[in-house]
């Protein structure tokens, strides 16, 4: 009997300390339950803050790609007017072509040529020298012009070069109807020579009509 009154409240010793920890682990799991709500309060709060950054990070991604992209389209279509232009621009210093204005073209009869006074007998070549330094004087001044283009095509050059001939020719022409003229003034001994002819052409012709009236009369 002894021994079992013994043991008795050594069991329950046991079982009070037994209660005692199972007391302290149930705490302790309650303390961890309330921290891991906490924790999870403020990773859900953090998640959802990381979350909406995401989607505003995707959006603006969206519209910068959707910018780039119409960027990418306007940067071809002035690649392409741009090249449009370069063609047309080298088309049209291909065909470009200098039109100058031509001079006045003076007649013999008309121009200061014609009003020239009659000069000594060694005035001749001065007068040819004073028109080859007027012809050179006008080809200077042609020749002086600003040029549009230093590479100029060659289809410019063949359509400046009849109108270079053509003025080069007026030029020419102008040049010996000044000197005929100048001569002939110079000279009157040919343009008497010239009157003596003519005057000896008609005085014939009266003797002849007289012959054929006489003839008439017999």
């Amino acid at each position: 009997m002894i021994m079992a009154v013994d043991e008795q409240p050594e069991a329950t010793q046991r079982e009070a300390e037994l209660l005692r920890q199972i007391d302290g682990l149930q705490s302790q799991v309650t303390e961890l339950h309330k921290t891991r709500e906490e924790a999870n309060t403020v990773l859900s709060s953090e998640f959802q803050s990381l979350k909406e950054k995401h989607n505003e990070h995707s959006k603006q991604l969206e519209q910068s790609a959707e910018k780039l992209s119409h960027l990418e389209l306007e940067n071809l279509s002035l690649c392409d007017e741009n090249q449009a232009l370069n063609t047309m621009s080298n088309k049209k210093r291909r065909f470009r072509a200098q039109v100058r204005v031509m001079p006045t073209l003076e007649t013999p009869n008309s121009g200061p040529a014609a009003n020239l006074p009659p000069t000594a007998s060694g005035g001749d070549a001065s007068t040819r020298e004073k028109a080859k330094d007027a012809q050179t004087y006008d080809v200077k001044d042609s020749e002086s012009e600003p040029e549009p283009d230093k590479e100029a095509p060659d289809g410019a050059t063949k359509a400046e070069s009849p109108m270079v001939a053509y003025l080069e020719q007026m030029f020419s022409k102008r040049l010996d109807a000044m000197q005929s003229i100048v001569q002939q003034k110079q000279d009157p001994k040919m343009i008497r020579s010239d009157r003596t002819e003519g005057d000896e052409k008609p005085s014939q012709r009266p003797a002849r009509d007289s012959g054929n009236r006489n003839r008439g009369r017999y």
